[in-house]
């Protein structure tokens, strides 16, 4: 138990300590926040070793009747809680605050330009993104199981854009994936590289042009000799294709999805590729032909886990982009008035905030739900799938409904809401694509 505590302290004070050793702390005004936290994250870390040594000593001469107490307590402990932990609070405080203050002032210009702003990829290298995916044999701080925190890094980065959180994530995405999936040559070979190169960019190439897509049945395929993996076909959307060294992509192999390790190569085409939203994550088409390529993970690989996990992230930025469509709304709503006052005083549109309210926290439920599961070691396929259902159809009547509170305002790029409506479509068109 004690070594457990420390473990644990220790994962949360040196993620912590990382990113307060870097710049771009001062340059948001970070500086308080994370000395205070660092402060109170050591000052919760002793207290927990400290409870915890006392029950291990006392347990040596408890009586019958501290034992049945300790048990109740247990039990008590195990019963379902939704609260966020002391160190997930910190995380969620700092990625608000930054997608307050760095990604919503840049998504406006990104998405008119259609490009993905440069100093963004030192930020999420200063932030730590990849730290917090890599293990910590490779110099990062992940624990064993993450899925929940990554899901709520991405729900609250969404909060500032769609767009750029989705592009942001690529890289600690395909550091999952590795961590999670990948054989030990291909863990050693591209963790190592991720820990040394922090100018290497990754990306996935999952989604194929095709009517009603399925992730189960794809066109490109793949084939063995003498050992090497050559893959051919064509993928689309992928996110900042043009200017990524290292792709995820799935394929056909022996009529069964399987997921490889492509490096850029000669062989691969790009082409622009550019769709109705995430204008900012500069997607491209990328066609392989007998380009060389290494397999993921081993015979006993979940491709359908694989799926899932990549679901839930997408879902998980619907739930932040939804949350930042009702909070515009209702800021709007007050301010904007109509007949000698607010429009927040019809019930017509403080029902529709309000049955965004409700939608939201239903997509939130499922989705953590479904993660918690994946974290747990527990099949999770079933409520990843339900969480997919309801937050394509939710995100996407919530960013409608945005659009409708504005009335004529909401169509026009004055405001956010009509670019976070066409980004939100993005939820029911791609699979996968991102990793938990």
């Amino acid at each position: 138990m004690t070594n457990m505590a420390n473990k644990a302290q220790g994962l949360g004070l040196a993620f912590m300590t990382k990113i307060a050793g870097s710049d771009i702390i001062d340059q948001l005004k970070l500086r308080k926040f994370i000395e205070k936290s660092l402060y109170q994250g050591s000052k919760v870390g002793f207290k927990t070793l400290s409870k915890t040594q006392k029950v291990f000593q006392s347990k040596q001469h408890a009586t019958h009747n501290n034992v049945t107490q300790q048990r109740l307590a247990n039990q008590q402990k195990s019963l379902f809680d939704l609260n966020l932990s002391e160190e997930q609070h910190m995380l969620v405080d700092s990625m608000d605050q930054f997608a307050t203050e760095v990604l919503y002032p840049l998504a406006h210009d990104a998405d008119h330009q259609e490009t993905f702003p440069q100093q963004l990829h030192q930020y999420a290298r200063d932030l730590g993104l990849n730290d917090y995916a890599l293990p910590e044999a490779y110099g990062g701080v992940a624990s064993e199981k993450n899925i929940l925190s990554n899901v709520l890094i991405a729900e609250h980065l969404a909060r500032g854009d769609f767009s750029l959180a989705a592009a942001m994530l690529c890289n600690s995405s395909v550091i999952n994936a590795i961590t999670r999936w990948g054989t030990l040559a291909i863990q050693s070979t591209y963790l190592t590289a991720f820990a040394e190169q922090t100018d290497l960019q990754a990306s996935f190439a999952v989604q194929e042009n095709t009517a009603a897509f399925n992730p189960y049945q794809l066109k490109t395929s793949a084939i063995s000799k003498q050992g090497q993996f050559y893959l051919s076909g064509e993928k689309t959307l992928v996110l900042l294709g043009e200017t990524a060294d290292l792709f995820i992509v799935s394929a056909m192999f022996n009529q069964h999805p399987e997921v490889f390790v492509v490096e850029r190569h000669t062989s691969i085409g790009v082409k622009k590729s550019p769709a109705m939203g995430l204008k900012a994550t500069e997607t491209v088409t990328l066609q392989f032909n007998q380009t060389p390529a290494q397999r993921l993970g081993d015979d006993d690989f979940n491709y359908t886990a694989f799926v899932d996990l990549g679901n839930l992230i997408w879902c998980a930025m619907a739930v932040g982009c939804a949350t930042a469509v009702k909070n515009y709304c209702i800021e709007y709503a007050n301010q904007r008035i109509a007949f000698g006052e607010p429009i927040s005083h019809r019930q017509s549109v403080a029902f529709m905030i309000a049955d965004m309210a409700i939608e939201i926290e239903a997509m939130r439920m499922l989705v953590l739900n479904a993660a918690s599961l994946a974290e747990a070691g527990q099949d999770f396929h079933r409520e990843a799938y339900l969480a997919r259902l309801l937050c394509v159809e939710k995100s996407m009547k919530i960013g409608t409904d945005g659009v409708q509170v504005l009335g004529g305002h909401g169509f026009t790029k004055e405001h956010p809401v009509e670019r976070w409506y066409r980004d939100l479509r993005a939820t029911g068109i791609l699979h996968s694509g991102l990793h938990g």
